[in-house]
């Protein structure tokens, strides 16, 4: 759906977040003069930072025609700029003892480095240095050009149940480029040029339009003078466009696809809902989806394992799938590999009957406690790790939340009751709002 979620985080991000609880970590934010935003995250209990650099641009920005060009400029960031030769910025990293990587998403393009605490000023350097001084030749762009393509042979051409996901993927988002794949389509992504790569890079790739999410054995003083140093020495982009997308079409129809291939060995069923994201200052109904995919088939314990696996015999696995944290629609899915002589049809009304007794049956009370101790132990466990917090943080406010959602979060989770979870199964497991997809052998599509 679209939202208001272009809005600049301007406002949000200004002066010191308290945390909302004992297991949020202690962040502070401002905002450079150019409109970039930076976020500290202090853990001093390693002298260890990451530093990491989102864009609010990603695959589902990308012009109609040109898939795959998020992605695209991504591996060409590693090319040569101004002042640093092609590949100097990685081999630099490797040299002071630290890693380095980049990745797209639907709704953002993010780059980082973990290195020592005293070497960040020297990550923020060459990493300011690509965001707007990168030089390209057109041999570049026919190098990395094989190299994506390549990367979707070996990753999707050649792994049927990717390429069932992302047929499944198309059905489900009937308007929304959701529905294309973050790589890219094949027959575009052999057509991208120097111009495709060049207008993302110039349109997306500034500060007005990134986050700097720094976490590890910081201050935010140090980080600010580092910050405005590099940073906040390069220009604005006064023509950055609003931030809008198509929006999805009510779904009225329950949609099938089957997807046949001689290289599956194990045939199973595919179920995807189109579901509500994580809203800035509204994330209750997303708390409780989060909570009804644990219920429902998180672990050996959950509903649909008990039910299907164990009870029926119906099944060999079952899971549920939420993604939270995304701009616009996001998606709820369930898997059901069936059992030795099930057929695909069988496994699948099994699935439809323990849905409609699990929404009339309702919540087990000890399960859902269980569900919301486990929760809030990888909340803790998450604090531990300079890369996951500062990830944590880069996809929320990437992704149009706020610090203040983010703290309020582990809270919001441990706060949903039973009528929560199946009011929302009974919001979102609606057929109507469905695609359900058969993952056979080639050979079995004609029986």
């Amino acid at each position: 759906m679209l939202r208001a979620l272009c809005l600049s985080l301007a406002g949000v991000l200004s002066g010191t977040v308290a945390p909302a609880q004992s297991i949020n970590d202690a962040v502070t934010s401002f905002t450079l003069e150019n409109g970039m935003d930076v976020v500290v995250i202090e853990d001093h209990r390693a002298p260890v930072v990451q530093h990491m650099v989102w864009y609010r641009a990603g695959s589902a920005d990308e012009p109609k025609g040109s898939s795959g060009v998020a992605h695209f400029l991504e591996h060409l960031l590693f090319k040569a700029t101004d002042t640093m030769k092609a590949g100097e910025l990685s081999a630099t990293v490797a040299e002071n003892g630290g890693t380095d990587n980049a990745f797209t998403s639907y709704d953002y393009t993010a780059y980082f480095q973990r290195v020592a605490s005293d070497r960040l000023d020297l990550m923020m350097k060459m990493e300011a240095d690509r965001m707007r001084n990168v030089r390209l030749t057109e041999r570049d762009i026919v190098t990395e050009r094989r190299v994506i393509i390549e990367e979707r042979n070996q990753r999707v051409e050649n792994n049927p149940r990717a390429l069932f996901s992302e047929q499944m993927n198309a059905t489900l988002y009937l308007n929304h480029r959701y529905g294309v794949p973050i790589i890219g389509w094949m027959h575009e992504m052999e057509t991208l040029d120097m111009e495709d790569a060049l207008s993302f890079y110039r349109t997306y790739y500034a500060p007005n339009n990134a986050i700097l999410v720094v976490s590890g054995d910081v201050t935010p003083d140090a980080v600010r003078e580092m910050a405005e140093r590099h940073y906040g020495v390069i220009p604005a982009n006064p023509d950055l466009p609003p931030r809008l997308r198509t929006e999805e079409p009510p779904h009225r129809a329950a949609r099938r696809l089957t997807f046949a291939d001689p290289r599956i060995a194990q045939p199973y069923v595919s179920r995807s809902y189109i579901a509500p994201e994580r809203d800035a200052g509204d994330q209750d109904k997303a708390a409780a989806l989060v909570l009804l995919a644990e219920v429902l088939g998180g672990g050996t314990t959950s509903f649909l394992t008990e039910k299907l696996q164990f009870d029926d015999q119906k099944a060999v696995y079952t899971g549920a799938f939420y993604g939270s944290v995304s701009l616009d629609d996001t998606s709820f899915d369930l898997v059901i590999v069936p059992a030795p002589g099930v057929s695909l049809e069988e496994a699948e009304a099994s699935l439809d009957a323990a849905l409609a007794e699990f929404i009339e049956t309702g919540v087990d009370p000890e399960q859902l406690q269980r569900i919301r101790t486990q929760l809030k132990a990888s909340q803790i466990y998450l604090r531990d790790n300079v890369d996951a917090v500062a990830r944590q943080y880069g996809r929320a406010l990437t992704s149009g939340l706020t610090i203040a959602d983010v703290q309020a979060w582990p809270e919001l989770l441990q706060s949903v009751t039973e009528e929560d979870i199946v009011e929302a199964a009974r919001a979102v497991l609606r057929p109507e709002h469905s695609v359900t997809g058969y993952l056979m052998q080639a050979e079995a599509i004609s029986q």
